[in-house]
């Protein structure tokens, strides 16, 4: 499946300091001193158009990208579309689309959205229905292996599970100490209920099969359908190879990651353990978070529809940290309007003209408070302090680099 078109990033005069990045599994804060960085961003269920949750998740770790790219430093990164998902058919149903249509068209509004926010695309970016032949043979071959089970379905189907049992590694880490799992599997698509499972947290690899086919009535799904967390397993593995960081909602913490990570050591044989795993906050609306079962969602498309700069809408989502819950408010769209309006000026004001900046400097301090887990408000902060009113660049390459920064590190464009 193709991504969107990439945005310019302007190289950058001199090396990066390290990145330190908090780890949600354990809740240390580490630093990378390695060479390159493998990052798996879970991606999208293509049955809505892209909302404010969604755009600061992918503006966090577009951040993540822009800051370890600095300097040179290779990054892969990959991602998927789940167009393949009760919801989506439940979608497709409700409005008289066809299920795979109506993917492709919020897909595509996706990549819009994220083009408009200069969110950089993954290197890969796959949909469930281009792998669903790997992902059956790896299925038979986990029931073969014995690590697969099956247990009686409707209408004479089965659901094929796998056994979490069989792995120590399983919700081990200390984030998951003071949580109830089952409740919080059950809230967020689990089954703990189901009669036949051998464990209550034992996650779905599919459903629906009969017999030996594992896709009655052809390829068009609806009572057939491949678990959620295999698909991003088997994705992340043969697009990255190894994941070094794992990435999304903290609402994927538990089961989605978990679950995943437990599948990749499977198939792995316990090679394939993540050493970060980053998770994005949650955005409210009117006092709930927004949810596509709550109705409150705020689309970026449709802002922009209005006229609202993406510009205006990255900065929004800048202003807060990437771990930190928020509240969107309308207003703010009309502040960060006034903010960007300020920094355009502070960047188009005459060269020498009253007191000069040290363009190194601001760089310096840019790139200072991103390393250190992605500060963007910090971030913020520094530029509002050299460009709102009271500096100008020395020269004409003071102000390239300065500009540069801004849009390399940040995503703006001044």
């Amino acid at each position: 499946m193709r991504t969107w078109t990439a945005p310019n990033v302007p190289q950058l005069p001199g090396t990066p300091p390290p990145l330190r990045l908090y780890d949600s599994s354990t809740g240390a804060t580490l630093e990378h001193d390695r060479d390159d960085l493998r990052v798996w961003i879970c991606g999208i269920t293509p049955y809505d158009s892209t909302h404010f949750g969604h755009a600061n998740t992918y503006v966090a770790f577009d951040t993540l990208a822009r800051v370890w790219r600095d300097g040179g430093r290779p990054l892969a990164t990959a991602s998927n579309v789940t167009d393949i998902d009760d919801p989506l058919f439940e979608r497709a149903e409700q409005t008289g689309q066809n299920w795979y249509e109506l993917a492709q068209t919020q897909t595509q509004l996706f990549r819009e959205d994220m083009e408009a926010l200069r969110v950089l695309p993954p290197d890969t970016l796959t949909s469930i229905t281009e792998i669903l032949d790997p992902l059956e043979e790896l299925i038979r071959k986990m029931e073969k292996d014995g690590t697969a089970y099956r247990v009686p379905g409707p209408e004479g189907t089965e659901f094929i599970y796998a056994d979490v049992s069989t792995d120590p590694k399983f919700a081990a880490a200390p984030i998951f100490d003071d949580m109830d799992l089952v409740a919080t599997f059950d809230e967020r698509g689990g089954d703990s209920t189901r009669e036949g499972k051998r464990n209550k947290l034992d996650p779905q690899l599919w459903k629906g099969v009969k017999g030996n086919n594992y896709r009655p009535g052809g390829g068009e799904p609806g009572t057939w359908r491949p678990g959620w967390h295999i698909q991003c397993a088997l994705m992340a593995l043969q697009n990255l190879g190894v994941v070094d960081v794992h990435a999304g909602g903290k609402d994927l913490i538990f089961p989605h990651h978990e679950m995943s990570e437990h599948h990749m050591r499977e198939m792995t044989n316990g090679d394939a353990d993540v050493d970060i795993h980053a998770h994005a906050a949650m955005v409210s609306y009117e006092g709930e978070k927004m949810s596509k079962s709550l109705g409150n969602l705020v689309f970026v498309s449709a802002l922009r529809k209005d006229g609202i700069d993406p510009r205006v809408i990255r900065l929004a989502i800048l202003g807060h940290h990437y771990r930190v819950d928020w509240e969107y408010d309308d207003d703010a769209l009309v502040a960060e309007a006034e903010r960007l309006a300020r920094w355009k000026d502070g960047m188009d004001a005459p060269v020498g003209a009253g007191q000069n900046a040290d363009s190194h400097e601001f760089l310096a301090r840019l790139r200072a408070v991103l390393a250190d887990d992605l500060n963007t408000p910090a971030a913020r902060d520094i530029v509002d302090d050299y460009l709102v009113g009271r500096v100008a660049w020395p020269t004409d390459d003071d102000k390239a680099i300065a500009r540069n920064a801004i849009d390399a590190l940040l995503g703006i464009d001044l």
